[in-house]
């Protein structure tokens, strides 16, 4: 289901899990059953049966679930079909594929390493 190319799996949270705390790791980390509080990793992929209730930051953030909290990526956020966000998101490139839910307010940022200032002649 999921083709977008990320660091090597590290961590996972299984379908038949659940689990109440925060999540700080490196690497990518996969969410298929309930988590209840912050995540931090490197890259996070939430598969279609999850549900997570707290903020998400990470380089690159892939929605197969539901999730209610804020997302905060620096380079991408992907709600698939299934996925469901009530919160608010702060990325740089925000995808959404049809029959994807979106409830909350979206702000881009800039990526400041790929801006190119251009010398004006005076």
């Amino acid at each position: 289901m999921f083709t977008r190319n990320t660091e090597k799996l590290e961590s996972f949270v299984g379908a038949n899990s659940a689990f109440k705390g925060n999540i700080e790791t490196k690497g990518t980390l996969r969410i298929d059953g309930k988590l209840e509080g912050n995540v931090q990793a490197d890259w996070v992929i939430l598969g279609e049966k999850s549900l997570v209730k707290g903020d998400i930051t990470a380089r690159g953030i892939i929605v197969g679930g539901s999730v209610d909290g804020n997302l905060r990526a620096k380079e991408i956020i992907e709600i698939k079909s299934k996925g469901r966000v009530t919160g608010d998101t702060v990325t740089t490139k925000l995808t959404i594929s049809e029959g994807g839910i979106f409830d909350g307010r979206s702000t881009m940022a800039k990526d400041e390493s790929k801006v190119l200032e251009f010398q004006t002649k005076i």
